[in-house]
């Protein structure tokens, strides 16, 4: 690297910047798609279906931009990625100006394609900068997303009237956030020793790598974190809607929210270099179920926003661990498809959760939806301390 400070460069930057953006569409996304959904669904139960459109795409992505990685490369394939997140959100546009409930499905379905590959981000994030410096190059690209957490709920907020239709602006905002996108990954440099030049069967079989416990504890944190963070994260919008309080509060608990999420991002990597990525998950799983008595105690706006900042604290101490864990259990010849596999448990596990948001707080309430929430947050900590045991067992492993 040509910069003189050992972690920031120019290309980490704008990757970062390129976080934000992906945050924006995503937080934006999960804000209004919902509400939208619920506007034009037939049924009730159906208003999230949206959501799990955007996540169902993802999960099914994931092999197409691993193989698009492999054949070109990361600038190449996340631009791609860029192009159809402005085209879907275009498509999401006609659907709430036409009212039609199940082309916004469609669209979200379509734009799951470009979470696969912001997904993909924080990987990249550690091969911009020196080996030392990876740990934090990953935390420091998640914490992008603090951008996505000031412009997306404001975003939704601030457009929601801009037309007729509720949230179009919002829609039409967000293809030219994604253009913007392009241009900036236009000008990142990915480093020629990264580049993959081997197909996806070498290296050792998938099913090896997956049964690893390093592996499958850093599978396990990284999706259940984010099934339950998204399980709760998805259905806010639509239990403070329910409770009778406005769009505005709403917006506010989503911004503490992500925040909660990615503003740990610039010392989270530290904290795991000190610590360990186990010792830090852990920690992401204490604020789990604290996050969760805190919404059982009621339904103010102050116990919305404040379960669903620990929410997002506590996600980010899981994801960015379970991030660092994975890296130590695969080889470079078996990044792409490793790395593809994760996704694909982390997108599959939001799938279910997306549905069951708006399902269970619908039907059943809020306070069901949270105790829910801890059967997967209870396995999280059952999985780290299993690991922590085989470690203490093997102690070279």
């Amino acid at each position: 690297m040509t910069s003189k400070h050992p972690l920031l460069n120019k290309n980490l930057v704008l990757l970062i910047l390129c976080q934000g953006l992906f945050l924006t569409n995503n937080v934006t996304f999960i804000a209004i798609n919902g509400l939208v959904g619920l506007s034009l669904a037939p049924i009730s139960w159906m208003a999230t279906l949206p959501v799990m459109g955007y996540v169902v795409g993802a999960a099914f992505s994931t092999s197409i931009v691993a193989k698009s990685q492999n054949r070109f490369g990361r600038k190449i394939s996340f631009q791609l990625g860029l192009l159809v997140a402005m085209l879907s959100a275009l498509l999401c546009a006609y659907a709430a100006l036409s009212r039609n409930f199940w082309l916004l499905v469609l669209g979200t379905f379509i734009a799951g394609y470009y979470s696969a590959n912001g997904q993909l981000y924080r990987f990249a994030a550690a091969e911009l900068t020196e080996a030392s410096q990876r740990d934090k190059a990953v935390s420091w690209v998640l914490a992008g997303g603090i951008l996505g957490a000031v412009i997306g709920p404001n975003l939704a907020s601030w457009t929601r009237d801009f037309f007729s239709t509720a949230f179009l602006g919002a829609y039409l905002t967000l293809s030219i956030a994604a253009l913007i996108g392009i241009g900036v990954m236009q000008f990142i440099h990915f480093p020629e020793e990264f580049k993959t030049q081997h197909s996806l069967s070498d290296g050792r079989p998938l099913k090896s790598i997956l049964q690893q416990p390093v592996f499958m504890v850093a599978v396990i944190g990284a999706s259940l974190g984010y099934g339950v963070m998204n399980l709760l994260m998805a259905a806010t919008p639509l239990a403070m809607q329910i409770c009778g309080l406005p769009f505005s509060d709403t917006a506010l608990v989503l911004e503490w929210h992500v925040i909660g999420m990615f503003a740990p991002g610039f010392f989270t990597g530290s904290l795991i270099q000190r610590f360990g990525a186990l010792k830090m998950m852990g920690v992401g799983v204490c604020l789990n179920f604290l996050c969760i008595f805190i919404a059982l105690t009621g339904v103010d706006l102050h116990q919305f926003l404040i379960a669903l900042f620990l929410l997002g604290v506590g996600w980010n101490f899981l994801f960015t661990g379970s991030t660092s864990l994975a890296m130590t259990a695969y080889h470079p010849n078996e990044r792409d498809k490793a790395q593809a596999s994760i996704n694909f448990f982390v997108f599959g596990t939001m799938a279910f959760t997306s549905f069951g948001s708006g399902a269970l707080v619908t039907s059943q309430g809020w306070n069901i939806l949270n105790l829910g929430s801890l059967i997967p947050v209870i396995i999280t900590a059952m999985a780290l301390l299993w690991l922590t045991s085989q470690n203490k067992k093997q102690p070279t492993a």
